[in-house]
């Protein structure tokens, strides 16, 4: 009889932190251009995280490193003490069960409604029925923020702020440790975006989520980031608190957190 592989415990580094996502040396190559060239970072079990830098810096890269959508070129890539480099498919379909990601934009199936793209990956994942995994979809779709007529709507007959949150009762259907958030409040109105980042901390308490995000949104640094990586160069910049990053001299972090822009932001 098959049994999965026990899971690895995730190390901890000097200050005991629970590393859930180690990465070391990572190089990334797109044709001549370098996007990481020797990029270290450490992600810590129940944070925050959010991945900050200019256009074309490589955020958005980078995390699809971590989800085992892209393999970097060099470097070591660990998701709960398993290296992700050279993964084989059954070990990393194992792994993804363990994450929930929201992608830009949503990405819904145009031709499902919010219960049938929410119940998707239960379907993919598990043997459950389908009464049992609508039942299941319903549960996200309201700790998502939704009202339960939402679940019979299609992605077109819904709000932006609605389509975030149809697209992170999906990310959640499999109860994730791990979240990722690709530019989530992109789009929104002021309204919507600080209601969408009061609900990502609630779930994060609620449910224990450990949260990896890339966002621009710098009243979702203030509101919602334990700690902000910014990339830029090809390395990070610097890795620490919105207060301590603030007051920065790199050159890299003061473009974002010197301006009139993140003053706002702060003063909020």
């Amino acid at each position: 009889m098959l049994t999965e592989p026990a899971l690895t415990a995730s190390p901890e580094d000097k200050a005991g932190h629970e590393v859930i996502i180690r990465m070391r040396g990572v190089r990334t190559v797109f044709g001549t251009r370098v996007i990481h060239n020797g990029v270290d970072l450490d992600v810590y079990r129940g944070e925050v995280l959010a991945l900050v830098g200019g256009s074309g810096s490589g955020k958005s890269t980078l995390m699809r490193e971590m989800i085992m959508l892209h393999s970097p070129d060099g470097g070591s890539v660990k998701l709960f003490d398993t290296e992700l480099v050279g993964i084989g498919a059954r070990e990393a379909q194992r792994l993804r069960r363990r994450l929930g990601v929201l992608f830009q934009q949503g990405a819904l199936f145009s031709g499902m409604t919010v219960l049938q793209n929410t119940g998707m990956p239960l379907r993919e994942h598990t043997r459950l029925d389908d009464v049992m995994i609508d039942a299941l979809a319903r549960v996200k779709i309201a700790q998502a923020g939704l009202p339960p007529e939402a679940a019979g709507l299609l992605p077109s007959e819904l709000s932006g702020g609605m389509i975030k949150r149809a697209a992170l009762a999906r990310a959640m259907a499999l109860d994730p440790e791990i979240l990722f958030l690709d530019e989530p409040t992109s789009g929104l109105d002021p309204t919507s975006a600080g209601a969408f980042d009061e609900l990502v901390l609630q779930l994060k308490d609620m449910l224990g989520l450990t949260v990896l995000m890339v966002t621009h949104d710098l009243d979702t640094l203030w509101r919602v980031a334990d700690r902000v990586a910014v990339l830029g160069d090809g390395k990070l910049q610097g890795v620490d608190t919105m207060d301590a990053l603030a007051k920065s001299t790199q050159p890299h972090i003061q473009e974002y957190f010197k301006g009139p822009r993140a003053r706002r932001a702060r003063e909020q």
